[in-house]
């Protein structure tokens, strides 16, 4: 129904449940969450645009503290904005143009956890086991990750280092 130029709302609205929505291809990406009163929602780039990188900048504190889904873009251009490291986890989905979209962002801690819980869960999307960064800053030296393996997230992950001993791999997304 997406190919014939329905909108995942209205898909939604035809009675097909959210689990049958989610993880199909539309507007560039796999769909992760949908806003079913608003029709808003989230896109995640099929593949992982980092196996591993530094979160930022890691001693400044960017403001970029959002954490609730809609803040991802905002965190990624304060980042952007504070820290010019080429390479880093937000410069790789800001600069990034897949499928003919170039609006790609960082996802917040919240918006990370829509791709754990709509997507990894259920083996979509060929998101690994590994930890993923979310934009969301927790201090000055700390940022929020999520282990997909484990389920959980943390917000003492140290911008300029792994989570402990995994990879830190990077996610884009872009909302619709």
């Amino acid at each position: 129904m997406l190919n014939d130029g329905y909108t995942p709302l209205e898909i939604y609205n035809s009675g097909i449940p959210l689990s049958s929505i989610y993880g199909k291809f539309y507007q560039g990406g796999l769909i992760t969450y949908l806003n079913t009163t608003t029709g808003n929602g989230l896109i995640a780039a099929s593949i992982d645009q980092a196996a591993t990188t530094n979160w930022g900048c890691s001693t400044v504190l960017m403001g970029a503290s959002g954490t609730a889904i809609g803040t991802g873009a905002q965190n990624t251009i304060l980042i952007e904005a504070g820290c010019t490291t080429a390479g880093i986890a937000t410069d790789v989905c800001a600069n990034l143009n897949l499928n003919g979209y170039s609006d790609w962002f960082l996802p917040s801690k919240d918006e990370l956890f829509e791709l754990y819980q709509n997507l990894y869960i259920y083996g979509i999307g060929g998101i690994r086991d590994n930890v993923y960064w979310s934009s969301s800053e927790s201090n000055a030296s700390s940022a929020w990750a999520w282990s997909m393996k484990f389920g959980e997230g943390s917000g003492l992950t140290p911008k300029n280092s792994g989570f402990g001993t995994e990879p830190i791999s990077v996610r884009a997304v872009r909302a619709f």
